[in-house]
């Protein structure tokens, strides 16, 4: 049986409990999804070095999942946009049954391969992309499927599964398994497997966005400001980056068209918003070798 669907071995009363010990217990089985991730974190690294030369010649990010794991992959693809300014078009999200898979649960789409592999072909996936498909058994049809569509394609291929040894993780070019182990309440994948996918999406998501350079020290500098809240952010991270005032940092902002790096090139430099895109475009968006400082590799502080 997969650890997934295995009866947790310390909660067989779980019906029983009160609230507060109900809650405390579900709460507390969560923590395992990081310790998940975190014992993942060689091989997310390695999907990350393995990714990075595929997106930054023009590849996309396409998700595949079924149920949950398609709805992350979808949340993780959608909030590339606003976090990075990454084009919607280069984070392409695939569930099994469809759009429709997404407010309504389309239990049955799972177990069709081909129609997997049809939704790959469909995406046009190629050599350039990079696929990350999910499934907490590591054995969803519709997901290995896919995978094999993608190899076929010639795509880097990613599979993440919450069981070792399964054929997603196997069949994968890179595979990370997030041992979740068994879930509170038997086979709901939806708790702490979940959880650890969402987490592992976002660690990798944002690993390689810290690489593509849209982010400047721990500063999300690449943000696309489209309403109050975000254009606000947008002004107090110029100001952090830049160490301008407050007022500098409007102006600036206003003239970049409320584009962080841009506008803290202006500040830093003195160059009007024209020249300084255009360093920018010269570094390849790169802020630290806009502005003239290192950018190698540092450990991290312990």
């Amino acid at each position: 049986m997969l650890r997934t669907e295995s009866p947790h071995p310390e909660h067989a009363a779980l019906d029983l409990y009160t609230d507060e010990a109900l809650v405390e217990a579900l709460a507390a089985d969560q923590r395992q999804a990081a310790e998940a991730v975190l014992a993942a974190a060689p091989q997310i690294a390695a999907a990350v070095r393995a990714a990075l030369p595929r997106i930054d010649g023009g590849g996309r990010l396409v998700y595949v999942g079924a149920g949950t794991s398609g709805r992350l992959g979808l949340l993780d693809s959608v909030e590339l946009e606003p976090t990075f300014s990454w084009p919607a078009d280069r984070a392409v999200a695939l569930i099994a049954g469809g759009q429709g898979a997404l407010l309504r649960a389309v239990e049955g789409a799972e177990d069709d391969a081909e129609r997997g592999a049809d939704d790959v072909r469909a995406a046009q996936v190629v050599a350039s992309d990079v696929v990350l498909a999910l499934a907490a058994s590591g054995t969803t049809p519709y997901v290995l499927g896919a995978l094999q569509a993608a190899r076929d394609a010639g795509a880097l291929t990613i599979g993440i599964a919450n069981n070792p040894g399964t054929p997603l993780v196997q069949s994968a070019e890179i595979g990370i398994t997030l041992d979740t182990g068994a879930e509170l309440v038997s086979g709901s994948t939806r708790l702490k497997a979940g959880s650890a996918q969402k987490i592992a999406l976002n660690t990798f998501s944002t690993a390689l966005m810290v690489r593509l350079g849209k982010v400047h020290g721990n500063l999300m500098v690449d943000l696309r400001a489209t309403n109050t809240k975000l254009r606000a952010r947008a002004l107090r991270l110029t100001v952090l980056a830049s160490g301008a005032a407050e007022a500098d940092a409007e102006l600036a902002l206003r003239a970049a068209q409320y584009r962080v790096k841009v506008a803290v090139v202006m500040l830093r430099t003195g160059l009007d918003a024209e020249a300084a895109v255009r360093r920018l475009d010269a570094t390849r968006g790169s802020l630290r070798a806009a502005l003239g400082e290192p950018t190698g590799s540092v450990p991290k502080p312990r």
